[in-house]
């Protein structure tokens, strides 16, 4: 079988490729072949020609942000998560696999060419279906696929319910009643959409326009989907509980698409910020005309300026789509000149988002003018209020929170300083990529606005060291892994250089009640290190390999001696806590 997959997730780089490596190793196994693309903020890799999607005979979709699948129309396609594609693929494969139907053979009532053909009812009539339209605008071809379903399964003599999903909201929404009647679903969309309610039913995807022009085949493939069986019920549960865990933390996932977006800009200014110390010293941006103002004026007066209205823009997109975009970038622009910074671009971000899908559902037009809404109507109105609300009543108090915290945190020295760096350290190995580690790692990437760079030196230290010091185990202390886990210590030094500590994940998952704990204490340890020497990094990645920019680093020294002391504290954690593997 010819498997095509995508991978992709926030940074683009641990789950992306940990995601593809998973699915080729486990596909090779079965016996199939398969090609992966990887997308991030590194851009589109092995990217999959027009003729391999031809001939696949399934997609597998595994990205935790939104992803353009309108070049799939018309193939079995699986959505999941990065997470679920490097944790349980073998699973993730056999229900792509049970999604593929051999060729069918003639429908019965379609006669020779140039034959009239009497329509007819296939034996199975009177099914129930239930189904989401989907495209990009919600417009035009979600409600003319609607219609087109509507049409097929009525010929057919069954019976469909539709929902209807785009930037006007959602319409004629299917109820846990509909889902749980339906003999099958027909998901039609060239947008996102999330199947988790579908769990355990017999569901084929496909575009719209494939809908539109097919929608008899659409309705047949629907039937003709293989049942789950009890094996892949559990699986499909599991998925849905997986998602519907994700679902309720969607302000944290609004929160890591606007992150994933702001990140390139601030490693961009963040470099270019160090190049310019690099070749004028700190005073680089006074010196007119020279290159080291150059830098400067690229890295802090253009890209640090823009990075929180890009922050509060993409969190708006998240929430709202693409109406969202403009009173998302506004707000963030505003909260940027006005002084509150990162936090009043958060506050503008989900304000922008969730104001405009308030009013996106409750403004009601004809059909005939609700075009209007996305571009003209909810932009205009949703910017006006978050603009207005941003000058008068916003950003006053939260500019006076963010001058205090940057106050509190330039003052802090020795034991006060240390204190902080251990809070950070442990956030950042506590769930290694997750929520508690992303939330540290935005309030220090945030803090670069400020000019405030201690955190940022900390967190990087503390998100090496979790990878580092399991490599080091795995070399020292060989019986306390097993073969697999020994294996992969060359890998996880290579990621943990380079500051991904979700290479730390596959041996915290074998063994977490030993593990989590060492790998907390070492990055606490390097935490605490670099923020009580004062170390300060300009740069929100990039591992050790920004260490070697000229002007990155501040105090180097201590910043290796951090690393280093929180790799050696992990290494002797993991020595006492983990126990020898018996042999095989």
């Amino acid at each position: 079988m010819k498997i095509v997959a995508l991978t992709s997730c926030p940074t683009g780089v641990a789950h992306t490729f940990m995601a593809a490596e998973a699915l080729k190793k486990a596909a090779t196994h079965l016996g199939h072949s398969i090609r992966v693309e990887t997308h991030g903020s590194i851009g589109v890799r092995d990217a999959l020609t027009d003729e391999e999607i031809a001939e696949a005979d399934v997609v597998i979709l595994a990205a935790d942000i939104r992803v353009d699948s309108t070049r799939f129309e018309g193939k079995p396609l699986l959505e999941t998560s990065t997470s679920e594609a490097i944790r349980h693929t073998r699973e993730i494969l056999e229900r792509s696999m049970a999604m593929v139907t051999p060729k069918s053979e003639p429908v019965a009532g379609v006669a020779e060419e140039g034959t009239p053909a009497a329509p007819t009812v296939p034996a199975q009539a009177g099914k129930k279906l239930v189904g989401i339209t989907s495209c990009p605008t919600g417009i035009a071809h979600t409600f003319m696929a609607a219609e087109a379903l509507q049409k097929a399964a009525k010929a057919l003599g069954h019976e469909i319910k539709v929902e209807t999903q785009g930037s006007v909201g959602a319409k004629n929404q299917l109820t846990a009643e509909d889902i749980a009647a339906a003999d099958a679903v027909v998901i039609a969309a060239d947008a996102k959409v999330d199947i988790a309610r579908f769990a355990g039913k017999p569901l084929y995807m496909t575009g719209t326009k494939h809908a539109m022009h097919k929608g008899r085949e659409v309705i047949e493939t629907a039937l003709a989907q293989p049942v789950s069986t009890g094996a892949d019920l559990t699986s499909a549960v599991d998925q849905a509980k997986a998602d519907r865990s994700r679902s309720r933390t969607g302000p944290y996932k609004h929160l890591m698409t606007g992150v994933s977006y702001m990140l390139p800009i601030v490693i961009a200014g963040g470099l270019a910020i160090a190049l310019a110390f690099a070749f004028g010293g700190i005073y680089a941006g006074d010196q007119e005309g020279t290159l080291a103002a150059a830098l400067s004026q690229i890295g802090g007066g253009a890209a640090f300026s823009l990075f929180v209205a890009v922050l509060s823009g993409f969190i708006a997109f998240s929430i709202a789509d693409r109406p969202g975009i403009a009173p998302g970038m506004v707000g963030g622009l505003l909260a940027q000149n006005l002084g509150a910074g990162f936090l009043g671009g958060i506050v503008s971000g989900f304000l922008a988002g969730y104001l405009t899908k308030f009013l996106s559902e409750k403004i009601k037009l004809p059909s005939t003018l609700e075009g209007l809404k996305p571009v003209l109507i909810l932009p205009f109105l949703s910017t006006m209020i978050v603009g207005l609300l941003m000058i008068f009543v916003i950003a006053p108090p939260v500019q006076g929170a963010l001058t205090a915290m940057t106050d509190w945190l330039n003052s802090m020295r020795g034991t006060n300083a240390a204190l902080l760096g251990i809070i950070l350290g442990a956030m950042m190995a506590f769930d290694m990529g997750g929520p508690i580690n992303k939330a540290a790692y935005t309030f220090s990437v945030g803090l670069l606005a400020s000019k405030v760079y201690t955190p940022m030196a900390a967190t990087m230290a503390a998100g090496m060291t979790p990878p580092l010091g399991l490599a080091l185990a795995c070399f020292l202390f060989k019986s306390r892994f097993d073969r697999e886990e020994r294996t992969a210590g060359t890998p996880a030094l290579v990621l943990g250089m380079s500051f991904i500590t979700e290479g730390a994940i596959p041996f915290a998952a074998k063994d977490p009640l030993r593990v989590i704990p060492a790998l907390v204490l070492g990055s606490a340890v390097a935490g605490a290190i670099s923020m009580a020497s004062n170390v300060q990094l300009l740069v929100p990645h990039g591992g050790i390999f920004a260490a070697m920019i000229p002007g990155a680093v501040t105090n180097l020294v201590p910043y290796l001696v951090a690393i280093v002391a929180g790799t050696l504290v992990t290494t002797g954690a993991l020595f006492i806590l983990k126990r020898p593997v018996p042999a095989a």
